[in-house]
């Protein structure tokens, strides 16, 4: 009987083979994902497990194209956030304002984990100790215990909603809660009236418009665009095009619209425009964050700004996408101060915010593959 039985066992191992060899495959070829959850708590005097759920936290960040242009490296306590050069845009975003503050974003999800753990975290930018370091945090525990409950709260559940909104306004309780997101040199500026929210829409089309019609910024924003679900998971990054949300023959046909080698683009340039367009007029507030002058050191802190923003409005059930164009297109700036009378200043993030039906979260990277933990 029992070599009957370890027959049996060998040949379903035999028939077993092949399809086992064709998961390993499968799994060398598709990156591991983050799961959209975090552990509740975690032991405080266990520095790998602090690690990696508070960087788990980071690579839930919002990124430009969702590209996520972080890595991260613990030593001896300190994690260390770095720049993934390979995931820049350097046509599309040349003076990296954009990735500066992807990786801010990043960095605050990280303070706000910690807060929230009952540590107290310090936070170093662009530290001179260790080369090419964005930021470098380390914690001790905190005497009042866990902070930030609300916000760390909100941070798997936070997303970038690019379809359109119902064009319910803000209310203004909701408004300074989500402008009390916004300190230090920063400055939050608010757009209500429904006919200069028409003036920014037309000014952000355009600008959309203009940025798919450059061919060698396309090519890189082409990079990034995935053709459903499956490209998205299989890549672990980048940005589908039904959550484009753009019209039904623009996501029909995106293979060709948007393809920067393709005859067709000039219809996905104008699709991009009346996307934006309708996108931002059907949003109940606009705001725009924005610093006196440009610098690294105001980028990262206006992402830190910006992810404070979101995961509030996440708390209040508001809807929130950041649009990129209208900062990104150098032409397009001046107009865009003007509009909210903020001539002189650097704008940094333009954000609507409304109401929409929550939309599904987009891919991460799991933390074994944008960190490394070297005393763990």
């Amino acid at each position: 009987m029992l070599a009957g039985a370890a027959a049996a066992y060998a040949a379903t191992g035999s028939a077993l083979r092949p399809a086992l060899a064709l998961a390993r495959s499968a799994d060398r070829v598709r990156p591991m994902l983050q799961p959209w959850s975090l552990p509740d708590h975690v032991a405080s005097g266990d520095t790998g497990e602090v690690a990696r759920a508070v960087i788990g936290a980071a690579v839930l960040a919002p990124s430009v194209w969702n590209t996520q242009p972080w890595r991260m490296e613990l030593d001896e306590g300190t994690i260390r956030l770095f720049v993934d050069a390979h995931r820049a845009m350097p046509v599309t975003d040349p003076d990296q304002r954009q990735l500066m503050m992807s990786l801010g974003a990043s960095l605050e999800n990280m303070l706000i984990a910690l807060r929230a753990y009952g540590l107290q975290p310090t936070a170093g930018l662009f530290p001179g100790d260790v080369p090419g370091a964005v930021a470098s945090v380390s914690w001790t525990v905190a005497p009042e215990g866990p902070r930030d409950r609300l916000l760390f709260s909100a941070i798997p559940e936070r997303r970038t909603n690019r379809h359109d909104f119902d064009g319910r306004g803000i209310y203004p309780q909701n408004r300074g809660a989500l402008g009390a997101q916004v300190s230090g040199d920063l400055r939050v500026h608010w757009i209500e009236e429904h006919d200069r929210i028409r003036a920014v829409a037309e000014l952000a089309g355009d600008a959309a418009e203009a940025e798919t019609h450059d061919r060698r910024a396309q090519r890189e924003r082409w990079g990034w665009m995935r053709f459903g679900d499956d490209d998205a998971r299989r890549r672990g990054d980048g940005v589908t095009v039904e959550a484009l949300d753009y019209g039904v023959v623009a996501k029909t046909l995106a293979g060709s619209y948007f393809d920067p080698g393709s005859g067709l683009l000039r219809f996905g340039a104008q699709s991009a425009g009346r996307k934006a367009r309708s996108a931002v007029r059907s949003a109940g507030a606009l705001a725009l964050i924005t610093a006196p002058a440009p610098g690294r050191l105001p980028w990262l802190s206006a992402g830190q700004a910006y992810q404070r923003l979101a995961l509030r409005a996440t708390t209040l059930g508001i809807a929130q996408q950041i649009l990129n164009a209208p900062v990104s297109v150098e032409r397009f700036r001046g107009d865009l101060l003007r509009a909210f009378g903020a001539p002189g200043e650097d704008p940094l993030a333009l954000v609507r915010l409304g109401h929409a039906s929550r939309v599904p979260a987009s891919v991460r990277r799991a933390v074994p593959l944008v960190a490394s933990f070297r005393a763990s």
